[in-house]
């Protein structure tokens, strides 16, 4: 599983409850986040490079667990590797689709998941009719990574990105960025607790445990390990993925 920064370990958490007898590898490419403001062309070089680097590790599946790179490489990722390779964007696309009443769906995420269109593309494909409103939200990412994820400077920006949502008439919004449940209370103040909010940890999750049943992939009863790899110093990572992850037990970079 690899992801820009702190953000995956959301899917790692419910991949770990899902999964108990997995083990599991994460990489955070922590000297390149974000992710989110980069060219389609470097976060898809920085994806394959990641890829390539946890396929020597003897995986079996590879999750990309960052809707940028879910977005604009998994193609790509698909094509080279030998292995099953899921992203985040179609998981949390068919959790949005289901859990809206009234179709009227809102996505945010970073700038590149957002011009991409990937949800947009997706939502209106598994429940068509329905309307998407999506809006980036360039500064939720940093502010997740620096570990500002209460407070009035994150209330202040998420008022900000989302005060056009509040009067719009969507019932669901679509947390598009593994960063974004770190955000989740400020997001819920800033659109005055009135929407559902979906992110794709739970519903990936579950799409790996039946792509593995399907295959008799599922883990027997080997020792368990859980690996952490970054591409920085894995101090930051440490503490601010600490907050909302299983227990770390060590961190190390490559």
């Amino acid at each position: 599983m690899f992801d820009s920064g702190v953000g995956g370990l959301t899917v790692l958490k419910a991949l770990r409850r899902r999964l108990p007898k997995e083990s599991t590898i994460y990489l955070g490419d922590t000297a390149r986040v974000p992710y989110g403001t980069k060219s389609a062309e470097a976060v898809r070089r920085y994806s394959l490079s990641n890829a390539n680097w946890l396929f020597q590790n003897d995986i079996k599946l590879l999750v990309v667990a960052c809707n940028t790179a879910s977005a604009v490489a998994l193609p790509q990722l698909q094509e080279r590797l030998p292995i099953p390779v899921i992203g985040v964007i179609e998981p949390g696309a068919k959790a949005a689709a289901k859990a809206s009443k009234s179709g009227q769906i809102g996505v945010i995420g970073t700038p590149s998941t957002i011009e991409s269109g990937a949800y947009q593309r997706a939502i209106g494909q598994l429940r068509p009719g329905s309307t998407v409103i999506a809006r980036s939200c360039p500064l939720f990412v940093p502010l997740a990574e620096e570990g500002w994820t209460t407070g009035e400077v994150p209330l202040a920006v998420a008022r900000h990105y989302l005060s056009s949502l509040v009067q719009s008439s969507i019932d669901t919004l679509v947390l598009g960025c593994t960063h974004y449940p770190l955000l989740r209370a400020v997001i819920a103040e800033a659109l005055q607790n009135r929407l559902s909010l979906v992110d794709s940890a739970e519903a990936t999750a579950e799409e790996v445990a039946a792509l593995l049943r399907s295959r008799e992939l599922l883990g027997g009863e080997a020792p368990v390990e859980h690996r952490y790899w970054v591409t920085d110093t894995p101090r930051l990572f440490t503490r601010v993925g600490s907050t909302f992850s299983a227990k770390q037990s060590s961190v190390q970079s490559r």
